[in-house]
């Protein structure tokens, strides 16, 4: 059991307003020895202060709540290490979820019953349920790191269209003609838009992107291991490939290199996302830099306004890079552009 206010009081000699006084470093008239023994009880006794009863004059809980989709995405648990981060620095505990299918509705719920002050959300999957745009724009604060059926919440992430068209741009300056993509998942919107920005920039370039040089697969180094195969067998002349992530960049290097495909001589590779892995590949991969803590950060800091009541930015994006490894450029430097 805990140890309350009046358990210290008991323990020191002194009342119960003296002792809260002197825990909260409130002014107090008493002697320098009454304080000393009311921090000695208070540490004997293993006291620490009531978040809940705090909360109940503040009309606040001073929590977050987080609703991620799979915290084994490696991305997702960025945002939300940043997101937390962000929480716990400005006095704020978490409580994190996953919330996959018909749990993210209910999660959320959940959420709301434990009177969060505010809701995160970072469940990309989810952002089709129309169910979760109308619990988000209820009446606690919430910001997410992607789109909300129905809008209305703030969201904070990048312009993935601008992801696609460096690494388009990279490529066509390194002289190739005959590229691929290998795409994520298709219901996903982060897919649409890198896919979209990587044929726009080709496009605007004089180069053409035929849908047999496109192939959509999961976010794994599976998917592109198999995507290499389907390409390589309907157009053998391919010279670049586009991996929407550094997982199946990780697979299309994987199966270039079972081939006998010289990265970049024969077949140039780049991803996306900058895993930590990415510049310990051979070669080291080309890929673009997506600020995942960073956005995790934003939001929450987005959140935490809204919280106080402030206005904020109903869309905030942050810039994206271009690192260039030898896996495109056929050097181990690195260079934002």
């Amino acid at each position: 059991m805990y140890a309350s206010l009046k358990d210290v009081a008991a323990h020191a000699g002194v009342s119960f307003q003296t002792v809260s006084k002197v825990l909260k470093g409130a002014p107090v008239a008493v002697s320098e020895q009454t304080r000393q023994r009311i921090l000695a009880a208070a540490e004997e006794l293993g006291y620490v202060p009531n978040a809940v009863a705090r909360g109940l004059l503040s009309r606040s809980t001073y929590s977050i709540g987080i609703v991620a989709d799979d915290l084994d995405d490696w991305a997702l648990g960025q945002f939300v290490i940043g997101a937390e981060r962000e929480a716990r620095g400005n006095g704020h505990a978490v409580i994190i979820g996953t919330a996959l299918g018909e749990d993210g509705p209910l999660f959320i719920r959940q959420l709301l019953e434990r009177r969060v002050d505010g809701i995160l959300s970072a469940a990309p999957r989810l952002e089709a349920n129309a169910e979760i745009g109308t619990l988000l724009r209820g009446r606690v604060p919430a910001v997410s790191v992607h789109h909300v059926p129905g809008g209305g919440v703030p969201v904070v992430g990048s312009n993935h269209r601008d992801t696609g068209r460096l690494v388009a741009d990279h490529l066509v300056d390194l002289g190739h003609r005959r590229v691929a993509m290998v795409a994520g998942p298709a219901d996903r919107r982060v897919v649409s838009a890198r896919s979209k920005g990587f044929q726009a920039a080709l496009a605007d370039r004089g180069v053409r992107l035929p849908a047999s040089r496109i192939v959509q697969t999961d976010w794994s180094a599976q998917g592109g291991f198999a995507a290499v195969a389907a390409l390589l067998d309907r157009d053998p002349t391919i010279s670049a490939m586009f991996a929407h992530n550094d997982l199946i960049a990780l697979g299309v290097l994987s199966a270039l290199h079972s081939r006998g495909v010289r990265v970049p001589d024969d077949c140039a590779v780049a991803g996306c996302d900058e895993m930590p892995f990415t510049g310990y590949l051979t070669p080291p991969l080309t890929t673009v830099r997506i600020p995942m803590q960073e956005t995790g950060k934003r939001a929450m800091s987005l959140l935490l306004s809204r919280i106080r009541g402030e206005e904020v930015a109903s869309r905030v994006l942050l810039p994206v890079q271009l690192v260039v490894r030898a896996s495109t450029a056929g050097s181990s430097t690195e260079e934002g552009k």
